[in-house]
């Protein structure tokens, strides 16, 4: 019987950092928004089955029609609602998935996944249950302690900027979610997925090779830096 790989896209953040009044997974980026270039690579992606778009209550419409049906996204089942937090979001889409055997969650906020980058994730995802795209870190990183003074230097070579997608076995990331619940989660300080199944069930997590250009459009100078991406990739012209 055929695995089922399904997608989660997030794309309810508020997008403070941008200072704008659109919202970042919104704006536009060569005459499309951001957020058309990441349902793209996995509409187009031959192994995955459905998308669950998140986004917020009032843009569901929007992103229904001149988003999803403008582009003729096939894949992505349905659009729902996010919550306050991102996490509350991803649970919200690992309820509404049902049934799947491989979960993918990415932020829509970073258009430039691609196909070798989401076939890794599947390769690893299958051997190992739990994954994620990460990079080397190119910048010496220190602690600080409550002053702001440099306390420790980590070892650069152990070192890794994680990204999305960030790729589970579907039950065991759900499962993990469920317990987070029903624990005060408020006060976890949760930053991505991988961080819920490593607290909840001590599971191991794999890196897998991610991309330099698969930035997170967070700031201003972020979107000047995915205008040269796009060019370099050629995806103005898809």
């Amino acid at each position: 019987m055929k695995e089922k790989h399904t997608a989660i896209v997030l794309a309810a953040g508020s997008g403070k950092r941008m200072h704008s009044q659109v919202q970042k997974q919104y704006m536009d980026l060569f005459g499309r928004p951001v957020l058309y270039y990441a349902l793209r690579q996995f509409e187009e992606c031959e192994f995955i089955d459905e998308v669950i778009l998140v986004t917020k209550k009032d843009e569901i419409a929007y992103c229904r029609e001149q988003i999803v049906e403008v582009y003729h996204l096939q894949k992505v089942k349905d659009i729902i609602e996010g919550g306050e937090e991102r996490y509350l979001s991803v649970y919200n889409a690992l309820k509404a998935a049902g049934a799947c055997d491989y979960i993918y969650i990415h932020d829509g906020a970073r258009p430039f996944v691609d196909q070798e980058m989401l076939q890794r994730l599947k390769e690893a995802v299958c051997t190992y249950g739990a994954c994620v795209a990460a990079v080397p870190s190119k910048d010496t990183l220190k602690l600080a302690d409550e002053a702001l003074f440099a306390k420790e230097t980590l070892k650069r070579s152990e070192v890794w900027n994680i990204q999305t997608p960030q790729v589970f076995a579907y039950p065991d990331i759900l499962g993990a979610y469920e317990k987070m619940m029903q624990e005060d989660h408020t006060k976890m300080g949760i930053t991505d997925d991988a961080m819920v199944l490593e607290k909840m069930e001590g599971q191991k997590v794999k890196l897998v090779e991610g991309s330099y250009y698969n930035i997170k459009i967070t700031t201003p100078e972020d979107l000047d830096i995915a205008e040269i991406f796009v060019k370099k990739c050629n995806l103005q012209e898809n």
